[in-house]
């Protein structure tokens, strides 16, 4: 019913919504943490609302780092339309093989360089951004402290854009490094390919091959010797049969047969 593109795109724009929601109130953390207004909890009109000059300016730092959030969002969807419509995904590759592919691609080639920088550096600029914008609202926080909803609010916002930001970062960071083009929003489920390093160590006597190739050589050699072992068991107990015919043959050669009805 949609092509592959399309299922990406909607794919895309679903995790853009929710990522959205929770950036906001990550960063807007002068508005949606609860705060003291006498003996009552503030609304989110009273924190927009509220003159003293500390929380304006808390206020203003935190739509700065919503806007830069923003601008690293527009250049994150615009890699990731670019991705959808140049390259495509295909397990039969591995992962690090669009980069002896695409270099081919001149145009291609230059602009996932200047997609994979221009992101990164974004990133990294948002990152120290919110860094600051935390510190400024701890002291907020230590000012205007509600109840324990206050921390535990500000530490469930706070983890989500860390973990966004984290994420980001490890996918800029690795796109630029290993010259190749990251998804931040389509992932894909593990698949455990190999056998773990210490069952090969505790059953193999330390050998620290750990491939599927060598286990089966390992149980193959085993069968080996196993078969050898089989077959020079049998090769023994012809050679004994053997043996014992002709020790037969021979006792008949010279023990004379006589016949009982002849008479001597």
């Amino acid at each position: 019913m949609f092509s592959e593109d399309t299922k990406q795109r909607i794919k895309v724009s679903g995790i853009f919504l929710l990522q959205v929601y929770k950036i906001m109130t990550g960063t807007m953390l002068s508005i949606f943490l609860p705060q003291n207004c006498g003996d009552q909890m503030c609304s989110l009109s009273d924190n927009y609302h509220n003159s003293e000059i500390y929380h304006r300016c808390v206020l203003s730092w935190n739509c700065f780092s919503a806007f830069l959030f923003i601008c690293s969002y527009l250049i994150e969807l615009y890699r990731e339309e670019w991705c959808v419509k140049y390259l495509d995904i295909d397990n039969n590759y591995p992962d690090n093989s669009l980069k002896h592919i695409i270099i081919k691609e001149k145009v291609l080639d230059k602009k996932m360089d200047q997609l994979n920088i221009y992101y990164f550096r974004t990133l990294s600029v948002n990152t120290f951004v919110y860094c600051v914008n935390i510190l400024l609202t701890i002291k907020m926080m230590n000012d205007n402290y509600y109840n324990n909803s206050t921390i535990s609010c500000f530490i469930s916002f706070s983890l989500l854009v860390i973990m966004k930001l984290y994420n980001s970062l490890n996918v800029g960071y690795q796109s630029v490094k290993n010259d190749k083009m990251m998804s931040a929003y389509m992932s894909e489920f593990v698949s455990y390919n190999v056998i773990d390093t210490d069952y090969v160590l505790k059953k193999y006597n330390g050998n620290k091959n750990n491939r599927l190739e060598d286990i089966t050589y390992f149980e193959d050699s085993n069968d080996l010797e196993e078969n050898e072992d089989d077959k020079n068991f049998q090769d023994v107990n012809e050679h004994r049969l053997i043996c014992k015919e002709s020790s037969v043959v021979k006792e008949e050669e010279i023990i004379p047969i006589v016949d009982e009805n002849k008479n001597i």
